[in-house]
């Protein structure tokens, strides 16, 4: 019976390394504190006024403007519904790594599932922010050899390199990634032999399945 739907898509050749979660704490603060948070304080304390101002020179039209200004207020809602789902999200999220690959999953609504082989990653990150620092955790970056690398830190999954965010113990899964996708990039590309199941022509731990 697997653990969870992250788990089912896991190949029966694979073994589990390592999975995990964020850390709440930070996942739910770093959803508090985005960018929309000063857009919608300024929008907040704009209407408000507004509506103080109307209700003290004419609070008879109060109750026609006020159903407007509840629908002017809509980024507001917005921001406060996201903060709201983050705790869902967070719930979604889970990161699982492979002697093969990294899975992630996530989502509010609609779960989203993600696996990138090693073979595809040619770069790995540690990212922290301000509240991985306060709290003692820090976020995996993984980047293709197609893409670029932004320390921007987001929960959103990129479509091309795969971030697993928040945790504890970011340098033991970073020095875990890194080495797999060394070991298994030397074995691939290494033309000698023929490709044979122990690799002659790099030191490295990584052994093919024959």
């Amino acid at each position: 019976m697997y653990k969870s739907d992250l788990e089912a898509m896991v190949g029966m050749n694979e073994s589990i390394l390592w999975r995990g979660k964020p850390d709440k704490k930070c996942f739910i603060l770093e959803s508090i504190f985005n960018p929309m948070l000063p857009f919608a304080l300024i929008w907040a304390i704009i209407d408000l006024a507004v509506v103080g101002f109307t209700f003290s020179a004419s609070g008879g039209m109060l109750m026609f403007i006020l159903p407007f200004m509840l629908m002017h207020l809509m980024p507001v809602w917005i921001y406060i519904g996201g903060v709201i789902m983050s705790f869902r999200k967070h719930r979604n999220t889970e990161y699982i790594i492979t002697d093969k690959g990294i899975y992630v999953s996530g989502g509010i609504f609609a779960y989203k599932y993600e696996m990138k082989p090693f073979t595809d990653l040619s770069h790995i990150n540690i990212h922290r922010g301000i509240f991985d620092q306060w709290l003692g955790v820090g976020d995996v970056v993984t980047v293709c050899s197609h893409t670029g690398y932004s320390s921007s830190s987001s929960h959103s999954h990129s479509s091309h390199g795969l971030t697993i965010c928040d945790i504890p113990d970011y340098q033991q899964v970073f020095a875990m990634v890194k080495q797999l996708q060394t070991d298994i990039y030397a074995d691939t590309q290494y033309p000698n032999d023929l490709r044979p199941g122990e690799n002659h022509g790099y030191q490295t731990q990584y052994r093919g399945r024959n």
